[in-house]
């Protein structure tokens, strides 16, 4: 297989709302697979999503553009689309002559087909011990028989997203669960806690299988295997928030003789970063027109010049909850558009145990247009110094960084209110009719 020999394979799991939900990143939930993989490998502290909502930061991973660039400000199966035109990952993938496979689950768009893999395996299954053993087999097939292309796989798992208490899948003990830094110590917390690592724990398992497989089928040896999530867990101040808990995203890389075992990097990173970096793995073509930069020398130890700053946002879930941010090292500033509750929920939060645990606190108070953190001082984002005379200066700053951001991007919600589809108009009137 020459070009194999030259170039590498990628194969890249994405799972659901995990954000750095792993034992490795310091949570309290056992992942002995996905701990070994970053011990093998490279994992990245600081990477965030462009959104902390599915389809959006999906869709930044796929094009390298923000979703309010891209056309995704909201999520795929309730009419939020890719602009007309918008290239893929894939798609770039195929034009640098690799063969490219989706195997389960996808949530960028309605239709699988349009997303640009050459070939689609169960698009409709997201279970990831179904998607894993069908990947597994056609590893197995592609070892046994390679062909004259690389591989670019992506396999999605619907796990861990909620519903957090399923039959079938096993459950931790809620009295010993670590609770989450930024949330208090409450009986519905730690039952949320408790489903949401058994979930975590499925994951880790059938990580644990592909790697075996990669290995047993010698491909590990010439294989960049790639981990990473959408977005944070779907917890409360977490998913569909731009704080940390929600934009801060596992990725974890591997790839034996060429990225060096056990580094763990700090830089910040997007997630819009992602598909040029593969790109650049892969020798393909540098697109124009994106944001994303390539962070290749990075993770092979060269010299990079690192990010100063990255850009997160929010416009439609369920509802409305247009937001602005940028995050530097030490800062965070966020701009709120309209009026909204302090801190909004996405209804799968809101419903669930922990969800009810704080609509009291959350749904009480409103929200102010502008919030500044100081993370140096305050990691959990909990003491806002916006109206703080002495960061007047930090404020000015990070609030014309946003404007400029969304001036050169040609952001929509500089026109006003983003109407929504007319999916998410019905959806907005009957899931929150009677909240």
């Amino acid at each position: 297989m020459p070009q194999t020999a030259q170039r590498p394979n990628i194969v890249y799991v994405i799972v659901h709302d995990i954000g750095q939900h792993i034992g490795c990143y310091g949570a309290g939930v056992n992942t002995p697979n996905l701990d070994q993989l970053a011990a093998d490998g490279v994992q990245f502290n600081n990477y965030h999503c462009t959104a902390a909502q599915c389809s959006p930061s999906r869709a930044s991973i796929m094009t390298g553009r923000y979703p309010h660039e891209n056309g995704e400000m909201g999520l795929a199966h309730i009419g939020w689309q890719f602009n007309f035109g918008e290239k893929t990952l894939p798609m770039y993938m195929n034009e640098a002559g690799y063969e490219t496979h989706l195997f389960g689950h996808q949530h960028e768009h309605s239709d699988a087909s349009k997303l640009g893999y050459q070939h689609l395996h169960s698009p409709q299954k997201s279970a990831a011990k179904q998607v894993t053993a069908e990947l597994i087999d056609f590893l197995k097939e592609y070892a046994a028989s390679p062909g004259e292309q690389p591989l670019h796989v992506c396999a999605g798992f619907g796990e861990p997203h909620r519903p957090y208490h399923r039959e079938g899948y096993p459950k931790d003990d809620p009295a010993t669960v670590q609770v989450q830094p930024w949330l208090p110590d409450r009986p519905g917390i730690r039952e949320d806690i408790a489903g949401l690592n058994g979930l975590v724990w499925v994951v880790d398992e059938v990580v644990g299988q592909i790697r075996a497989t990669l290995q047993e089928t010698g491909l590990d040896q010439n294989t960049l295997f790639i981990f990473t999530t959408d977005h944070g867990t779907a917890m409360p101040r977490a998913k569909g928030t731009c704080y940390d808990p929600g934009t801060k995203t596992a990725l974890i890389m591997h790839q034996p003789g060429v990225i060096e075992g056990g580094t763990v990097y700090d830089q910040l990173l997007s997630n819009c970063d992602f598909m040029p970096t593969l790109l650049d793995v892969a020798g393909g073509p540098e697109p124009a027109d994106i944001w994303g930069r390539s962070f290749r020398r990075l993770l092979h130890g060269e010299s990079y010049s690192p990010r100063d700053h990255i850009f997160s946002e929010m416009t439609w879930h369920d509802r409305y909850n247009p937001m602005r941010s940028v995050r530097t090292n030490r800062y965070k500033y966020i701009r709120n558009f309209g009026s909204r509750p302090l801190v909004y929920m996405p209804w799968d939060v809101y419903q669930g145990l922990a969800g009810q645990e704080m609509i009291g606190e959350y749904y009480t108070g409103g929200r102010p247009e502008h919030q500044l953190y100081d993370l140096e001082n305050d990691p959990l984002e909990f003491e806002d110094v916006a109206g703080d005379p002495g960061y007047a200066d930090v404020l000015e700053e990070l609030q014309g960084m946003v404007q400029q951001w969304m001036e050169q991007t040609n952001d929509p919600l500089l026109l006003g209110d983003v109407p929504p589809t007319p999916a998410q108009a019905h959806r907005a009137a009957t899931v929150w009719q009677s909240n």
